[in-house]
């Protein structure tokens, strides 16, 4: 075992520095740990699908807090509570289209992710499996349900849209109960309604000031309409005239889905109960209204206010929240619960039967309210084949549609995160342990072509932390690859003349590919772009997974380089400086008390405040590292009661 001794220090030149030390603390750290927050996994993806773009997520089965919210809930009432809710749509890693009927990367996971997420998506027909990541690896195969196999001569697949106040999107297909996440919405909302013909989902927010959200199934992608005003629980899409149809209480309204004006307002009569339910328009223009007291058919009568007739004999034993007709025009309702249920009922009779959740008794569990849900329909001949520069993968699965040399991209840590990267600049002696000296932000994407193989990467990044006294630099090693497969190096900035570039702007007199960022941290306070582009295409396996081997020069002197535990250096850097107070004697980075010099968080990381150490600011670092790493995996998230904000700088 080892011992961290966490101590408070100046800036001086640091051959002048003693061992005096002002503030100690003794942590057991098991000998040979990393400090490392994510690990390289391989995914592995066999599907003989002619053609199918697959989705990859990090996941982990825990809730995130989205904070408190005020709203409106389904009987009328103010109420205001904690939001949780899985943020796995937030961790894209990847995304591809098999070559040859395989897709293989590699990329960094965080720790506390112990399953990858796996979106298929074949023409718009989604579905989803969870793997667990054994041994750094994930391998899966698919295979078609056995339900869907026997539905191959059917010309249209329907699949239930639902969505609910924590602010999930998500499919349930009728088929097989099985649920896969499409996106997470901008609000929390009980309503949903799809225009097929454009294939738009609506959806009314639920607190105020009720946004008319309207989201792209084929981009993927939301925008706000209008502000509407008015929340409630029933909505649908009239494919006959195009409008929305909205009601809450006895009240029935249209809005214009393309700019949310309301353009009519009706009384509804006759309704035994006016809370929650939902709207639906069957096959043949009929109305179709349910409250908490049963099924209703709506006409409207020569009063131009709508007659309510109730189908369902009794006040039904389920609150309904949300209703839709399948292509079958059998009518689907999910009930509320903190896990609903779907249910089939009868138009004709208000006859019913649970078909998925718990009540169902067939081992289905969604684990997640439905707040409402509605059809989207998938027509075999409906495929859209367009591909604009001929690359082989469709426009709307690639992120450069008119660039035949890219198609995809890998992200690290995620299409929508940001890393950290902070280090202490006075390697090899002790610091103060705030890790503030300098803190790179950034976020790499691994730009892919159609094969698979990557031709460059992006690092999007800005330096967040410069409170050192030096004047440090920063870069990066890629370890497995020559400087020579490098055809240039773009977005770099240099101001104080000790670094040396070769023609393709990587440093001169490295072997391998070091690419210096900046040689002041100072040039990069602002968000920059640096671009490594390749001479040939080359594998994830080749290449490595992003942030690769960084690392900081101290003080302007070439030689310094501070790197996380155990990378090596590049020829240019000398682990063995021999200075007054050496506590890396063995020159891997790690304090011979186990102190690290540089640890790299794969999330946007908030540094500690100047002279706080990262174990005051972060509750339960020290139960992560004297674990091994094994316990709060996610330490340095803002989980509640895990970081002490007024520790942290902004």
């Amino acid at each position: 075992m080892l011992l961290i001794f966490i101590i408070s220090c100046s800036k001086p030149d640091i051959n002048e520095l003693t061992s005096t030390i002002t503030k100690i603390e003794e942590l057991s750290v098991p000998d040979g740990f990393d400090y490392k927050t994510y690990r390289a996994v391989s995914i592995n993806i066999n599907d003989n699908a002619p053609y199918v773009m697959y989705d990859i997520f990090a996941y982990s089965e825990n809730l995130y807090s989205y904070g408190f919210q005020t709203f409106e809930n389904q009987v009328g009432e103010m109420e205001t509570e904690e939001v949780f809710k899985n943020d796995v749509m937030s961790k894209l890693i990847f995304s591809g289209v098999p070559e040859n009927g395989v897709l293989e990367q590699l990329v960094n996971v965080p720790t506390y992710c112990d399953k990858i997420y796996i979106r298929r998506n074949e023409n718009l027909n989604f579905s989803s499996s969870i793997q667990s990541i054994s041994n750094d690896q994930v391998n899966y195969t698919y295979t078609t349900p056995s339900e869907r196999t026997m539905q191959k001569t059917v010309t249209v697949n329907d699949y239930l849209y639902c969505v609910n106040g924590s602010g999930e999107l998500f499919q349930v297909d009728p088929l097989t109960g099985l649920y896969t996440y499409l996106s997470d919405m901008p609000m929390g909302s009980y309503t949903c309604a799809i225009d097929q013909a454009n294939k738009l989902l609506f959806s009314i927010g639920r607190s105020s000031p009720h946004p008319l959200m309207k989201y792209s199934i084929e981009g993927d992608s939301w925008e706000t309409v209008a502000n509407l005003g008015i929340g409630g629980p029933r909505l649908d899409f009239n494919i006959d005239d195009g409008l929305l149809y909205f009601s809450k209480n006895d009240k029935l309204y249209t809005f214009d889905p393309l700019t949310g004006a309301n353009l009519n307002i009706w009384d509804i009569n006759g309704l035994h109960s006016t809370i929650g339910g939902d709207l639906a328009f069957a096959e043949d223009g009929k109305l179709f209204l349910c409250t908490f007291s049963g099924l209703y058919l709506l006409e409207l009568n020569q009063n131009n206010t709508y007659d309510s007739t109730r189908i369902s004999a009794d006040n039904l034993p389920f609150q309904p929240t949300s209703m839709t007709f399948d292509s079958n025009q059998e009518l689907w309702l999910a009930n509320s619960a903190i896990s609903s249920d779907l249910i089939i009922m009868d138009t004709q009779s208000g006859g019913w039967q649970y078909q998925y959740g718990i009540n169902a008794g067939n081992n289905t569990d969604f684990g997640r309210t439905i707040n409402d849900l509605t059809t989207f329909r998938v027509f075999s001949e409906s495929n859209d084949d367009t591909d604009t520069d001929g690359d082989g993968v469709l426009d709307q699965d690639d992120s450069y549609p008119n660039d035949p040399d890219k198609a995809f991209e890998i992200f690290t840590p995620s299409k929508y995160g940001t890393g950290t990267i902070a280090f202490e600049d006075l390697w090899p002696s002790d610091g103060d342990y705030d890790f503030n000296d300098l803190a790179l932000n950034y976020q790499a994407i691994v730009i892919l072509n159609s094969d698979n193989l990557v031709v460059q990467v992006d690092f999007i990044c800005r330096i967040k932390s410069n409170s050192a006294g030096y004047t440090n630099g920063i870069g990066i090693q890629i370890d497995g690859l020559d400087s020579s497969q490098i055809e240039n190096v773009v977005g770099t900035v240099y101001s104080e003349n000790y670094i040396n570039l070769k023609e393709n702007n990587t440093e001169d007199n490295q072997d391998k590919a070091v690419i210096i960022f900046t040689d002041n941290a100072d040039n990069l306070l602002s968000e920059n772009t640096i671009s490594i582009i390749f001479n040939e295409p080359l594998s994830t396996s080749t290449l490595g997974a992003a942030p690769f081997n960084p690392f900081i020069i101290s003080n302007m002197i070439r030689e310094n380089e501070i790197h996380l535990p155990y990378y090596s250096t590049t020829d240019l850097g000398d682990n063995l400086i021999s200075v007054n107070v050496n506590n890396d004697p063995n020159g891997d980075y790690i304090s011979d008390s186990g102190y690290p010099w540089a640890i790299s968080i794969i999330h946007d990381f908030k540094v500690p405040k100047e002279s706080i150490r990262i174990d005051d600011a972060y509750n339960f670092f020290t139960n992560w590292a004297t674990s091994g790493g094994l316990e709060f995996k996610d330490w340095y998230k803002d989980n509640p009661g895990y970081r002490n904000d007024n520790m942290l700088k902004d």
